[in-house]
């Protein structure tokens, strides 16, 4: 087993319609508005970023986001990770009953952050446990976001 390589799943239930949450997360340099966890996000182009995140533990991960998939009628978006993590990450935002949606977000990374390297086999749960509570903690910005707007 490779300690420093983890696939993260999430499911959101969002009071929303699929295509307005859709909107909303094609949006990345919006992202530290409503998901405190996500420090920041500089665009370079129109493919492509930089992302600062930071959850409970004192660790920043910085990435670079290369834009994959984009595809509205499915509901996907998917975009490539390189730095700190590399691998990828995608949401899937599907229709779930009337009004509402369901974004489903899946990550496979491995990490590159020599620290955490090193932390990898005594930290793992520590660190599956702070990828949670940061999922938490973006549903509910996006929950927020979404009924302000």
């Amino acid at each position: 087993m490779d300690f420093n390589h983890y696939r993260f799943r999430s499911l959101w239930t969002l009071s929303a319609p699929a295509p307005v949450v859709y909107r909303v997360l094609e949006r990345i340099e919006e992202y530290p508005r409503w998901w405190p966890q996500v420090r920041e996000v500089v665009r370079l182009d129109d493919t492509s970023g930089l992302v600062r995140i930071r959850s409970v533990l004192p660790v920043e991960l910085r990435a670079t986001l290369h834009e994959g998939r984009r595809d509205p009628e499915t509901g996907i978006l998917e975009v490539g990770l390189s730095g700190d993590i590399d691998g990828w990450a995608r949401w899937t935002v599907t229709r779930l009953g009337p009004g509402g949606s369901l974004a489903r977000y899946e990550q496979e990374v491995d990490v590159r952050k020599p620290l955490l390297r090193r932390l990898a086999v005594p930290a793992r749960p520590v660190f599956r446990m702070n990828h949670a509570l940061m999922m938490r903690a973006g549903r509910r910005g996006l929950e927020a976001w979404l009924e302000a707007v």
